[in-house]
Protein backbone atom coordinates (compact mmCIF):
# COMPACT_ATOMS: atom_id res chain seq x y z
CA UNK A 1 0.00 0.00 0.00
CA UNK A 2 1.21 3.28 -0.85
CA UNK A 3 2.18 5.93 1.54
CA UNK A 4 -0.99 8.12 0.28
CA UNK A 5 -3.22 5.69 0.63
CA UNK A 6 -2.05 5.15 4.10
CA UNK A 7 -2.15 8.83 5.11
CA UNK A 8 -5.99 8.51 3.29
CA UNK A 9 -6.91 5.59 5.32
CA UNK A 10 -5.76 7.02 8.68
CA UNK A 11 -7.51 10.30 8.11
CA UNK A 12 -10.60 8.73 7.48
CA UNK A 13 -9.88 6.36 10.26
CA UNK A 14 -9.09 9.38 12.54
CA UNK A 15 -12.50 11.43 10.88
CA UNK A 16 -14.88 8.21 12.01
CA UNK A 17 -13.59 8.56 15.48
CA UNK A 18 -14.37 12.16 16.32
CA UNK A 19 -17.69 11.19 15.07
CA UNK A 20 -18.02 8.23 17.28
CA UNK A 21 -16.58 10.69 20.04
CA UNK A 22 -18.74 13.36 19.55
CA UNK A 23 -22.08 10.68 19.54
CA UNK A 24 -20.95 9.38 22.80
CA UNK A 25 -19.97 12.77 24.46
CA UNK A 26 -23.68 14.19 22.92
CA UNK A 27 -26.20 13.38 25.39
CA UNK A 28 -28.57 14.72 28.24
CA UNK A 29 -26.83 15.52 32.06
CA UNK A 30 -29.19 16.26 34.87
CA UNK A 31 -28.09 18.33 37.80
CA UNK A 32 -29.85 18.60 40.92
CA UNK A 33 -29.03 22.06 42.98
CA UNK A 34 -29.57 19.79 46.30
CA UNK A 35 -30.30 16.45 45.79
CA UNK A 36 -30.89 15.59 49.43
CA UNK A 37 -33.32 18.41 52.11
CA UNK A 38 -33.91 18.59 55.68
CA UNK A 39 -37.38 20.27 55.85
CA UNK A 40 -37.12 20.29 59.68
CA UNK A 41 -40.63 20.00 61.56
CA UNK A 42 -43.84 19.98 59.56
CA UNK A 43 -47.20 20.40 61.50
CA UNK A 44 -49.09 17.08 61.75
CA UNK A 45 -51.91 16.59 58.35
CA UNK A 46 -50.87 19.94 56.41
CA UNK A 47 -48.80 18.61 53.48
CA UNK A 48 -46.09 20.40 52.95
CA UNK A 49 -44.20 20.05 49.23
CA UNK A 50 -40.57 20.72 48.46
CA UNK A 51 -39.07 21.16 45.44
CA UNK A 52 -35.83 19.98 43.96
CA UNK A 53 -34.75 22.05 41.03
CA UNK A 54 -32.04 21.00 38.82
CA UNK A 55 -30.45 22.09 34.87
CA UNK A 56 -29.84 19.57 32.19
CA UNK A 57 -26.01 20.23 31.35
CA UNK A 58 -26.19 18.27 28.70
CA UNK A 59 -25.90 18.91 25.04
CA UNK A 60 -29.23 17.10 24.06
CA UNK A 61 -32.64 16.67 25.72
CA UNK A 62 -33.09 15.58 28.51
CA UNK A 63 -36.55 12.94 29.40
CA UNK A 64 -37.91 12.19 32.71
CA UNK A 65 -39.80 9.03 32.00
CA UNK A 66 -41.38 8.68 35.62
CA UNK A 67 -40.39 9.59 38.87
CA UNK A 68 -41.22 7.10 41.66
CA UNK A 69 -42.00 8.13 45.38
CA UNK A 70 -40.91 5.55 48.25
CA UNK A 71 -44.50 5.65 49.60
CA UNK A 72 -48.48 6.52 48.78
CA UNK A 73 -48.48 10.19 51.14
CA UNK A 74 -46.02 11.55 48.06
CA UNK A 75 -47.50 13.18 45.39
CA UNK A 76 -45.17 14.19 42.36
CA UNK A 77 -45.41 16.94 39.57
CA UNK A 78 -42.21 17.31 37.16
CA UNK A 79 -41.60 18.08 33.74
CA UNK A 80 -41.43 15.12 31.00
CA UNK A 81 -38.71 16.68 28.94
CA UNK A 82 -35.94 19.54 29.33
CA UNK A 83 -33.71 21.15 26.81
CA UNK A 84 -30.21 21.06 26.57
CA UNK A 85 -29.58 23.86 28.89
CA UNK A 86 -32.68 24.10 30.49
CA UNK A 87 -34.07 23.82 33.57
CA UNK A 88 -36.29 22.40 35.84
CA UNK A 89 -38.56 21.27 38.94
CA UNK A 90 -39.49 18.23 40.56
CA UNK A 91 -42.10 18.77 43.36
CA UNK A 92 -43.22 16.47 45.91
CA UNK A 93 -46.06 16.88 48.04
CA UNK A 94 -46.18 14.82 51.69
CA UNK A 95 -49.32 14.47 53.08
CA UNK A 96 -47.57 14.64 56.65
CA UNK A 97 -49.95 11.74 57.63
CA UNK A 98 -47.88 10.43 60.47
CA UNK A 99 -46.46 11.96 63.17
CA UNK A 100 -42.67 11.26 64.23
CA UNK A 101 -39.21 11.34 62.42
CA UNK A 102 -39.37 10.43 58.15
CA UNK A 103 -37.16 9.50 55.13
CA UNK A 104 -38.58 9.45 52.03
CA UNK A 105 -37.19 8.64 48.63
CA UNK A 106 -38.12 9.65 44.80
CA UNK A 107 -36.46 7.26 42.06
CA UNK A 108 -35.81 9.29 38.99
CA UNK A 109 -35.97 7.69 36.01
CA UNK A 110 -34.38 9.48 32.49
CA UNK A 111 -33.10 9.07 29.26
CA UNK A 112 -29.55 9.29 30.73
CA UNK A 113 -29.25 5.55 32.29
CA UNK A 114 -31.35 2.55 33.06
CA UNK A 115 -30.42 3.06 36.96
CA UNK A 116 -32.78 6.01 38.63
CA UNK A 117 -31.57 9.02 40.40
CA UNK A 118 -32.60 9.42 43.89
CA UNK A 119 -33.51 12.80 45.38
CA UNK A 120 -34.64 12.31 49.03
CA UNK A 121 -35.43 14.52 51.85
CA UNK A 122 -36.34 14.25 55.69
CA UNK A 123 -37.78 15.65 58.38
CA UNK A 124 -40.29 15.22 61.56
CA UNK A 125 -43.96 16.06 61.79
CA UNK A 126 -45.02 16.88 64.95
CA UNK A 127 -48.71 17.62 66.63
CA UNK A 128 -48.09 21.56 67.33
CA UNK A 129 -45.04 23.63 66.77
CA UNK A 130 -43.60 26.43 68.88
CA UNK A 131 -42.02 28.27 66.11
CA UNK A 132 -44.18 28.94 63.28
CA UNK A 133 -41.92 31.93 61.04
CA UNK A 134 -41.37 29.05 58.76
CA UNK A 135 -44.62 27.73 57.74
CA UNK A 136 -46.84 30.69 58.69
CA UNK A 137 -44.64 34.25 57.46
CA UNK A 138 -47.33 36.42 57.55
CA UNK A 139 -48.42 37.52 61.42
CA UNK A 140 -51.57 39.26 61.65
CA UNK A 141 -51.28 39.30 65.59
CA UNK A 142 -53.62 37.13 66.65
CA UNK A 143 -53.15 34.46 63.88
CA UNK A 144 -50.46 33.65 61.39
CA UNK A 145 -50.95 32.62 57.69
CA UNK A 146 -49.28 30.42 55.32
CA UNK A 147 -49.24 33.29 52.20
CA UNK A 148 -51.25 35.93 52.37
CA UNK A 149 -51.14 35.55 47.79
CA UNK A 150 -53.48 33.39 45.93
CA UNK A 151 -52.98 32.83 42.62
CA UNK A 152 -55.66 30.10 40.27
CA UNK A 153 -52.97 29.82 37.64
CA UNK A 154 -54.11 28.27 33.71
CA UNK A 155 -57.84 28.09 34.31
CA UNK A 156 -60.20 27.69 31.30
CA UNK A 157 -63.53 28.53 31.56
CA UNK A 158 -65.50 25.60 33.33
CA UNK A 159 -62.43 24.37 35.66
CA UNK A 160 -63.24 24.72 39.22
CA UNK A 161 -59.74 24.77 41.06
CA UNK A 162 -59.21 24.88 44.84
CA UNK A 163 -56.52 26.70 46.86
CA UNK A 164 -55.69 26.31 50.30
CA UNK A 165 -54.57 28.80 53.34
CA UNK A 166 -53.28 27.52 56.19
CA UNK A 167 -54.35 29.52 59.14
CA UNK A 168 -52.91 28.99 63.26
CA UNK A 169 -54.23 30.54 66.08
CA UNK A 170 -52.12 32.32 68.12
CA UNK A 171 -54.69 33.26 71.04
CA UNK A 172 -55.95 31.42 74.26
CA UNK A 173 -58.91 31.58 72.79
CA UNK A 174 -60.92 29.82 70.23
CA UNK A 175 -60.38 31.59 67.10
CA UNK A 176 -63.40 31.23 64.32
CA UNK A 177 -62.01 32.74 60.83
CA UNK A 178 -63.82 34.55 58.44
CA UNK A 179 -63.06 36.09 55.13
CA UNK A 180 -64.74 40.00 53.78
CA UNK A 181 -64.86 40.89 50.46
CA UNK A 182 -65.73 37.81 49.02
CA UNK A 183 -66.22 38.47 45.21
CA UNK A 184 -68.80 36.05 43.05
CA UNK A 185 -66.67 33.83 41.73
CA UNK A 186 -65.20 32.81 44.78
CA UNK A 187 -66.48 30.56 47.82
CA UNK A 188 -64.71 29.85 51.04
CA UNK A 189 -64.40 26.35 53.34
CA UNK A 190 -63.24 26.69 56.91
CA UNK A 191 -61.76 23.91 58.38
CA UNK A 192 -62.55 23.51 61.06
CA UNK A 193 -65.07 26.41 61.70
CA UNK A 194 -63.58 26.96 65.48
CA UNK A 195 -59.36 26.78 65.57
CA UNK A 196 -58.19 25.98 69.18
CA UNK A 197 -55.68 27.59 70.52
CA UNK A 198 -52.19 26.90 68.93
CA UNK A 199 -53.80 24.60 66.50
CA UNK A 200 -53.76 24.99 62.70
CA UNK A 201 -56.77 24.98 60.33
CA UNK A 202 -57.27 25.69 56.64
CA UNK A 203 -59.18 27.75 54.51
CA UNK A 204 -60.44 26.55 51.20
CA UNK A 205 -60.66 29.05 48.18
CA UNK A 206 -62.80 27.53 45.40
CA UNK A 207 -63.05 29.66 42.04
CA UNK A 208 -65.83 28.99 39.95
CA UNK A 209 -64.00 30.03 36.14
CA UNK A 210 -67.98 30.56 34.85
CA UNK A 211 -68.38 33.58 36.73
CA UNK A 212 -65.12 35.36 35.64
CA UNK A 213 -65.80 37.39 32.37
CA UNK A 214 -62.35 38.37 31.15
CA UNK A 215 -59.45 36.92 29.66
CA UNK A 216 -56.21 37.19 31.27
CA UNK A 217 -55.70 38.64 35.03
CA UNK A 218 -58.67 39.06 37.05
CA UNK A 219 -57.38 40.33 40.74
CA UNK A 220 -59.46 41.11 43.75
CA UNK A 221 -58.64 41.29 47.54
CA UNK A 222 -59.94 39.79 50.44
CA UNK A 223 -59.76 40.38 53.88
CA UNK A 224 -59.29 38.22 56.91
CA UNK A 225 -60.59 39.06 59.96
CA UNK A 226 -58.85 38.30 63.04
CA UNK A 227 -61.50 39.20 65.83
CA UNK A 228 -65.62 39.98 65.39
CA UNK A 229 -65.77 43.52 63.68
CA UNK A 230 -62.14 43.60 62.92
CA UNK A 231 -62.18 46.55 60.07
CA UNK A 232 -60.37 45.97 56.15
CA UNK A 233 -56.38 46.96 56.08
CA UNK A 234 -53.50 46.81 54.28
CA UNK A 235 -52.13 44.08 57.15
CA UNK A 236 -54.83 41.62 56.71
CA UNK A 237 -55.13 41.58 52.82
CA UNK A 238 -55.30 38.32 51.05
CA UNK A 239 -54.59 39.11 46.91
CA UNK A 240 -56.23 36.85 44.69
CA UNK A 241 -55.16 36.46 41.07
CA UNK A 242 -56.58 33.86 38.48
CA UNK A 243 -55.53 33.73 35.16
CA UNK A 244 -58.52 32.71 32.71
CA UNK A 245 -56.78 31.60 29.55
CA UNK A 246 -58.53 32.10 26.10
CA UNK A 247 -60.07 28.73 24.33
CA UNK A 248 -58.45 26.90 21.53
CA UNK A 249 -60.37 23.88 21.00
CA UNK A 250 -61.38 24.07 17.15
CA UNK A 251 -57.61 24.82 16.05
CA UNK A 252 -56.78 22.22 13.04
CA UNK A 253 -53.38 20.70 13.27
CA UNK A 254 -52.88 23.17 9.75
CA UNK A 255 -53.76 26.51 11.49
CA UNK A 256 -51.66 25.65 14.72
CA UNK A 257 -48.33 25.00 12.10
CA UNK A 258 -48.98 28.57 10.85
CA UNK A 259 -50.47 30.50 13.72
CA UNK A 260 -49.01 33.57 15.44
CA UNK A 261 -45.90 32.91 17.90
CA UNK A 262 -44.81 35.29 20.33
CA UNK A 263 -40.93 35.92 21.51
CA UNK A 264 -39.74 38.20 23.57
CA UNK A 265 -36.47 39.95 23.12
CA UNK A 266 -34.27 41.67 25.34
CA UNK A 267 -31.72 43.10 22.68
CA UNK A 268 -30.33 40.01 20.79
CA UNK A 269 -31.10 37.94 23.52
CA UNK A 270 -33.98 35.33 23.80
CA UNK A 271 -36.04 35.96 27.08
CA UNK A 272 -38.05 32.76 28.70
CA UNK A 273 -39.25 33.61 31.93
CA UNK A 274 -37.56 36.11 33.75
CA UNK A 275 -35.34 39.37 33.03
CA UNK A 276 -33.26 41.43 35.41
CA UNK A 277 -34.10 44.87 35.79
CA UNK A 278 -31.17 47.20 38.04
CA UNK A 279 -32.94 50.19 39.96
CA UNK A 280 -31.34 53.20 39.55
CA UNK A 281 -31.36 54.88 43.78
CA UNK A 282 -31.48 58.74 42.39
CA UNK A 283 -34.42 58.06 40.81
CA UNK A 284 -38.17 57.38 41.76
CA UNK A 285 -38.92 54.92 38.62
CA UNK A 286 -36.40 52.72 36.59
CA UNK A 287 -37.56 51.49 32.92
CA UNK A 288 -36.85 48.94 30.48
CA UNK A 289 -37.62 48.13 26.70
CA UNK A 290 -38.36 45.40 25.41
CA UNK A 291 -39.17 43.73 22.06
CA UNK A 292 -41.87 41.27 21.63
CA UNK A 293 -41.74 39.64 17.73
CA UNK A 294 -44.27 37.47 16.00
CA UNK A 295 -42.79 34.46 14.24
CA UNK A 296 -45.33 32.70 12.90
CA UNK A 297 -47.24 33.24 9.78
CA UNK A 298 -50.59 34.74 11.13
CA UNK A 299 -51.14 38.34 13.00
CA UNK A 300 -50.40 38.19 16.18
CA UNK A 301 -52.77 39.71 18.92
CA UNK A 302 -52.26 40.55 22.43
CA UNK A 303 -55.70 40.80 24.02
CA UNK A 304 -54.29 41.81 27.56
CA UNK A 305 -51.18 43.36 28.97
CA UNK A 306 -51.32 43.09 32.62
CA UNK A 307 -49.29 43.21 36.02
CA UNK A 308 -49.37 41.76 39.40
CA UNK A 309 -48.88 44.51 41.67
CA UNK A 310 -48.83 48.49 41.95
CA UNK A 311 -45.01 48.85 41.46
CA UNK A 312 -45.16 48.34 37.90
CA UNK A 313 -46.55 49.80 34.85
CA UNK A 314 -46.49 49.05 31.28
CA UNK A 315 -47.01 49.99 28.02
CA UNK A 316 -47.37 48.33 24.84
CA UNK A 317 -46.70 49.67 21.32
CA UNK A 318 -48.90 48.02 18.82
CA UNK A 319 -51.35 45.09 19.91
CA UNK A 320 -51.53 43.84 16.60
CA UNK A 321 -47.73 42.17 15.42
CA UNK A 322 -47.93 41.52 11.34
CA UNK A 323 -45.99 37.75 10.42
CA UNK A 324 -42.49 38.76 11.87
CA UNK A 325 -43.16 41.93 12.91
CA UNK A 326 -42.06 43.63 16.10
CA UNK A 327 -43.05 46.34 18.76
CA UNK A 328 -41.84 47.90 21.67
CA UNK A 329 -42.47 47.39 25.67
CA UNK A 330 -41.93 49.40 28.37
CA UNK A 331 -41.74 48.46 31.52
CA UNK A 332 -41.65 50.75 34.30
CA UNK A 333 -40.88 49.81 37.90
CA UNK A 334 -41.61 52.38 40.85
CA UNK A 335 -39.24 52.10 43.65
CA UNK A 336 -41.03 53.18 46.53
CA UNK A 337 -44.29 50.75 45.32
CA UNK A 338 -41.80 48.13 45.01
CA UNK A 339 -40.72 48.31 48.78
CA UNK A 340 -44.36 47.84 49.88
CA UNK A 341 -45.18 45.13 47.33
CA UNK A 342 -46.17 41.75 48.52
CA UNK A 343 -45.44 39.84 46.01
CA UNK A 344 -42.21 40.42 43.23
CA UNK A 345 -43.43 42.20 40.28
CA UNK A 346 -44.29 40.11 37.17
CA UNK A 347 -45.87 40.98 33.76
CA UNK A 348 -48.52 38.66 31.71
CA UNK A 349 -49.14 38.86 28.47
CA UNK A 350 -52.69 37.51 26.63
CA UNK A 351 -52.63 36.53 22.59
CA UNK A 352 -53.75 34.15 20.13
CA UNK A 353 -50.57 32.47 20.20
CA UNK A 354 -51.94 28.82 20.62
CA UNK A 355 -49.05 27.50 22.21
CA UNK A 356 -48.08 30.29 24.51
CA UNK A 357 -51.94 31.89 25.72
CA UNK A 358 -49.71 33.14 28.28
CA UNK A 359 -46.59 35.19 28.91
CA UNK A 360 -45.45 35.41 32.30
CA UNK A 361 -42.20 37.42 32.71
CA UNK A 362 -40.76 37.58 35.92
CA UNK A 363 -38.77 40.58 36.56
CA UNK A 364 -35.61 40.36 39.05
CA UNK A 365 -34.67 43.82 40.85
CA UNK A 366 -31.20 44.64 41.21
Amino acid sequence: MHMKQILSVLSWGLIAGLMNIDSLVAQPRMVVDTPQQKVGEMLWQNPKTVTFNFQNKGNQSLVIRDVHPSCGCIKVDYPKEVSAGGKGTIKATYDAGMLGTFHRELAVYTNVQDEPYYLTFQGRVVESALDYDGDFPIDLGSVRLSSNYVEFDDVNKGDRPVVELQVVNMEHGTYTPQLMHLPNYLTAEYIPTDIQPGRVGKIRLTLDSEKLFLDGLNQTSLYLARYMGDKIGEQNEIVVSAVLLPAFRDLTPERLETAPHIVLMDGNDLIEEETTMVMDPKKKTTSKTLNVTNIGEETLTVSAVQVFNRAMTVSLGDRNIPPHGTTKLKITLDAKELRRAKNGPRLLLISNDPRHAKTVLNINVE
